[in-house]
């Protein structure tokens, strides 16, 4: 099987892994020039990414927990205003709008597993859910998406991340990801680390193979760090999603919540695919 592979010549190969078990032989090859990796031994290749925890986040989010077989998400990070951690965007009169869930005043160096949703929550997320229904009522999946989104906010508790938490497996349940998720304060790591450095800890605990970012942290991790580490570094980049919403002009980049309102189970499951591995 190696000696085909290698007969065809690597230089115009587009990455891809293939594995060899009876062998026991795991072949990478990876568009590095003419360069051909070969790790001995059966195991599984393993893919990770890491994320801040999303409200309702958008459909590149779920792309990328599809496309690891394990994925992180941030419970001990501080939270900031700025963030996605309690808004994202929908539709209302054609246009983009932004929906936030309130958090009660606290101080600014808490975790966001340390943040609490106002006393008024209940409240606030019946006029959301009221602006949900107004603004979707007409689009041709509602009646099986609301419910979903309904049971998002009954089961949400007083903490802002188990909120954030329990909608995402909720979601992940809807669209059958499969992917496992774990929470970041369970790892065992120097939770003093940041940024890159926090990363490669967090991987190297749980024997992660490759790790894949979203595009935008391209400027913030290096693909030799990784390599010197044992991994490979691949981000994931969507490619264009259009689909017909109410009007003519398409508005991109909203919440979960709209791409399901208007899309099949099975559409979106072409679109949680539909991007590129960068290497």
């Amino acid at each position: 099987m190696a000696e085909n592979i290698l007969e065809q010549g690597l230089g115009s190969l587009v990455p891809v892994l293939s594995e060899w078990y009876n062998c026991q032989l795991v072949v990478e090859l990876r568009n590095y020039g003419e360069m051909l990796f070969c790790r001995e031994g059966s195991k599984q290749i393993m893919k990770l990414s890491i994320m801040q925890p999303y409200y309702f986040p958008y459909i590149a989010y779920f792309q990328l927990i599809k496309a690891v077989d394990k994925f992180v998400i941030y419970d001990n990070i501080q939270f900031t205003k700025s963030g996605w951690f309690r808004r994202n965007r929908l539709l209302d009169n054609g246009k983009e709008k932004l929906f936030t869930i309130p958090v009660k005043k606290d101080s600014h160096y808490l975790n966001v597993a340390q943040r609490e949703l106002a006393g008024n929550f209940d409240l606030e997320s019946k006029t959301i859910l009221r602006r949900i229904e107004a603004t979707y009522r007409k689009a041709p999946r509602y009646k099986k998406v609301m419910p979903v989104v309904g049971e998002c906010f009954q089961r949400g508790s007083g903490n802002l991340f188990q909120f954030i938490y329990t909608s995402l497996l909720l979601l992940l349940r809807f669209l059958e990801i499969d992917t496992d998720i774990i929470k970041s304060s369970s790892i065992d790591i120097d939770c003093a680390l940041k940024g890159q450095d926090r990363v490669l800890a967090i991987a190297k605990s749980l024997n992660a193979d490759i790790y894949i970012n979203a595009i935008d942290g391209q400027k913030l991790y290096s693909r030799e760090v990784f390599r010197n580490e044992g991994m490979e570094l691949n981000f994931i980049n969507t490619k264009p999603i259009v689909y017909r919403q109410f009007g003519d002009k398409f508005i991109p980049g909203l919440s979960i919540i709209d791409v399901m309102m208007f899309n099949s189970r099975e559409q979106i499951k072409g679109y949680l695919n539909h991007y590129n591995l960068l290497d």
